[in-house]
């Protein structure tokens, strides 16, 4: 089984008065959606933020480019996904779930919901009680099969700047009295402080995506009988930095991080499974070529 993996995008709306950077802004994304979504994967998956404010406007224009290919795509919902609409109105117009367990031949694959609703001035992470109580019946009743689990926020101290101020779930509720009932190998994907990382706890792995602003890639994941490997692959195009002059200017909500790229080791990893544990070895990233299509 093969997933590809998406952090943070950001699409957002430009002012059509400025020609320069709804152009270098429709280039952008479709360059990189382009290279996402013809990625071979079983699955293509959003680790949230795939839009900048949650706008009607932006959720349209995103989903319109991404269904041009025949893929099975999951967004996980980000905070910044959900600043304009309440989640009801926002998973009816995407069609897709916020949160849900996919129990796949390989791997059982869960997707959470940890973002607030219409909450400017609170980014961090945040589950319900319902959502918490599902969380901890799925990993007791996984036993010891292979876990991924996708969100936005990472795990409270964790990967890296899951310490900052609302850089996490809130540290308030207990992740790991519901992560330590999980048996065997068990990964935790997300986003959300645009650094690359990966880091392991314990039989958990974390994985943490960087913003794709910042670093042009995504991941690959591939899960075998005795190995999980994931690698980096960076997009190599050289008219998407040249694009971002016109792009950061104007843009609101995001600023660039500098350091986003992680080292080898904190991009790309294979992990070897067991029933009991899961060992961590570290492999290198690879890259696509530059030519795209609209």
């Amino acid at each position: 089984m093969k997933l590809a993996i998406l952090g943070d995008l950001h699409y957002h709306e430009a002012d059509e008065r400025n020609g320069a950077w709804v152009m270098a802004r429709d280039a952008f994304y479709t360059t990189i959606l382009h290279h996402f979504m013809s990625a071979e994967a079983d699955m293509h998956i959003s680790l949230g933020d795939l839009t900048n404010f949650g706008t009607v406007s932006e959720i349209d224009e995103v989903y319109s480019i991404m269904e041009r290919y025949d893929r099975d795509f999951v967004h996980v919902l980000g905070n910044h996904d959900t600043y304009s609409q309440t989640k009801k109105d926002l998973l009816q117009r995407t069609g897709q779930a916020g949160y849900q367990v996919l129990d796949m031949e390989q791997a059982i694959l869960v997707f959470l919901d940890t973002t607030r609703e219409m909450d400017l001035t609170n980014w961090g992470g945040w589950l319900d009680e319902d959502q918490l109580n599902w969380l901890e019946h799925i990993m007791v009743s996984s036993g010891t099969k292979p876990m991924l689990v996708f969100a936005h926020h990472p795990v409270h101290l964790t990967t890296r700047g899951s310490d900052r101020d609302k850089g996490s779930i809130d540290p308030s509720i207990d992740m790991w009295q519901i992560l330590s009932k999980k048996q065997g190998s068990a990964l935790y994907f997300n986003g959300h402080t645009h650094v690359d990382s990966i880091t392991k706890q314990n039989n958990w792995t974390f994985v943490q995506l960087s913003a794709c602003l910042d670093q042009h890639a995504y991941r690959i994941v591939e899960i075998e009988d005795e190995y999980i490997h994931i690698h980096a692959v960076d997009i190599d195009d050289v008219e998407l930095s040249r694009l971002l002059s016109d792009i950061h200017p104007h843009m609101k909500y995001f600023s660039p991080t500098a350091n986003a790229r992680g080292t080898e080791l904190e991009r790309a990893c294979s992990i070897l499974l067991t029933k009991g544990h899961a060992e961590l070895a570290h492999t290198t990233a690879v890259s696509t070529g530059s030519s795209h299509e609209a």
